[in-house]
């Protein structure tokens, strides 16, 4: 991994806080005539407590541009700030411990753990941040009733509907308080009304909870209800619009590439 020894630019003590910045971000898959350059040189501020909708066309770099900011996949170059630490520089046990008590993930395929009920779901992050027991499935059952799924608490992912399994997943993601919630796509896999109550939940969770909510999505209903959108071209950051500057009309979306 390649690090910038450049340091980032200086915060403007007006501004509002970032959470999350990026730097000359780059990213390069191979090398040589094979490499492929899925980030050239990204730089993004999203703020503490918004909730942002990231958009492109597929091959945008977008997918590996959340990967980033997730602290799943790591930079060719460039730097990545989380509560301006930069996270290229942490170790890999750093890093874990970011992950586990930092950010939530909401990922598109569920990711739940098939032999296990959907409290045990819940719980597992608390596992491994240390939370008692007891403790621990008190706040699973309390997430899953934010959620809307407590009845289900002791149901299988199989005997949960892909909407029900969503909520699943979002209250493990949730399970470790944390200041930033990542959602993959996270109404691909639901019908029109479901997906509509996945958004309206993820709503609720950044404006009650004043959780940092991004989505890297497809779903043009989440424009609406976002405070900005981060439109990624060709490994770019093409550029970023407030919801009220965005216009939807019936067919196409003004900045959607088509």
């Amino acid at each position: 991994m390649e690090a910038s020894a450049t340091p980032p630019p200086p915060l403007d003590p007006g501004a509002p806080v970032p959470i999350i910045r990026t730097v000359g971000l780059t990213k390069v898959y191979g090398g040589g005539d094979a490499a492929t350059h899925a980030l050239r040189g990204v730089d993004a501020v999203i703020h503490r407590g918004e909730l942002i909708a990231v958009m492109g066309p597929s091959g945008s770099g977008k997918s590996t541009f959340f990967n980033m900011i997730g602290g799943l996949d790591g930079p060719t170059g460039g730097r990545i700030l989380i509560d301006e630490v930069d996270v290229a520089q942490l170790s890999a046990a750093e890093l874990a411990f970011l992950r586990c008590r930092k950010i939530g993930y909401i990922f598109q395929q569920y990711n739940l753990v098939r032999y296990m009920t959907a409290l045990e779901n819940v719980t597992v992050p608390m596992a491994f941040a240390g939370v008692d027991p007891d403790a621990a499935r008190g706040r699973g059952m309390a997430l899953l009733e934010t959620v809307g799924i407590a009845q289900r608490w002791d149901h299988r992912p199989v005997e949960l509907s892909g909407g029900q399994q969503q909520r699943v997943a979002i209250a493990r993601a949730l399970a470790n308080r944390p200041a930033i919630l990542l959602a993959d796509e996270p109404t691909a896999n639901l019908d029109f009304a479901t997906g509509q109550d996945v958004l309206d939940l993820l709503v609720r969770i950044n404006r009650d909870a004043g959780v940092t909510v991004v989505c890297s999505t497809h779903d043009h209903r989440l424009l609406a209800l976002c405070d900005r959108i981060m439109w990624i071209k060709d490994g770019r950051l093409d550029r970023v619009q407030e919801r009220e500057d965005v216009r939807i009309t019936v067919g196409s979306v003004a900045g959607e590439e088509p």
